[in-house]
């Protein structure tokens, strides 16, 4: 099951969406074109949790400072892609509701709260986690708190077979979200060994839920 598309048209134009996902795409670019292995750029701007929680690093950057540079930075194409479409989805909706300035605060603050929630699943780990999953985990929390019945359209593999379905936001994400809690107790023991954060998108999830209403801007009562 494949989102691509929201029947939720936003009221505003989405400036911090669309610069989210451009300098995303423009970080992934410079890491490609980069003299250095993406593989070392990932290890020495990436949020590692033992240094995140010791401060003990050789990284070029203080510690605290790669949970930032680690949301904008991705594995892979489809690991970017994956994130950018959902970013795109999901996230113009919640930035109008939120206004600029207030989504683009809420998005660090899911992001922030994702690294930790990652970290403090295996504090001694050395494996860098990179990526806007945990980020866009918190906008997806939002959206299903703000808009559960808004029609999302949907890609579903039925074998050879491609069919379009028009689901509420509920299940789209709601099966999203399970997908998360069960992959992330069944990679428990393989926390070492690298992999998805699933406890970051979880943790940038329940946060995202949990908050949105107290990031809403407050309505005067006349």
């Amino acid at each position: 099951m494949i989102p691509y598309k929201d029947d939720n048209p936003a009221r505003t134009i989405p400036f911090i969406t669309i610069s989210i996902i451009s300098l995303n795409i423009l970080v992934y670019i410079m890491q490609l074109m980069s003299s250095s292995s993406n593989r070392d750029i990932i290890y020495s701007y990436g949020a590692i949790p033992n240094s995140i929680m010791t401060f003990v690093s050789n990284q070029p950057i203080h510690p605290l400072l790669t949970i930032i540079t680690s949301m904008f930075m991705h594995a892979g194409l489809f690991h970017i892609g994956g994130n950018m479409l959902y970013l795109w989805i999901f996230g113009n909706n919640v930035e109008d509701r939120l206004g600029h300035s207030r989504f683009a605060l809420y998005y660090l603050f899911c992001g922030t709260v994702a690294v930790f929630a990652h970290a403090f699943t295996d504090p001694h780990s050395m494996i860098p986690m990179v990526g806007a999953s945990g980020a866009v985990s918190g906008v997806l929390g939002a959206y299903i708190l703000l808009y559960p019945m808004a029609r999302v359209h949907t890609l579903v593999f039925l074998g050879f077979f491609i069919t379009v379905l028009q689901v509420p936001a509920l299940i789209v994400i709601g099966l999203w979200a399970i997908i998360q809690i069960v992959n992330g107790l069944l990679a428990q023991g393989a926390l070492n060994h690298g992999g998805v954060a699933w406890f970051a998108h979880m943790g940038g999830f329940v946060v995202g839920l949990l908050t949105i209403k107290l990031w809403l801007k407050r309505r005067i009562k006349r």
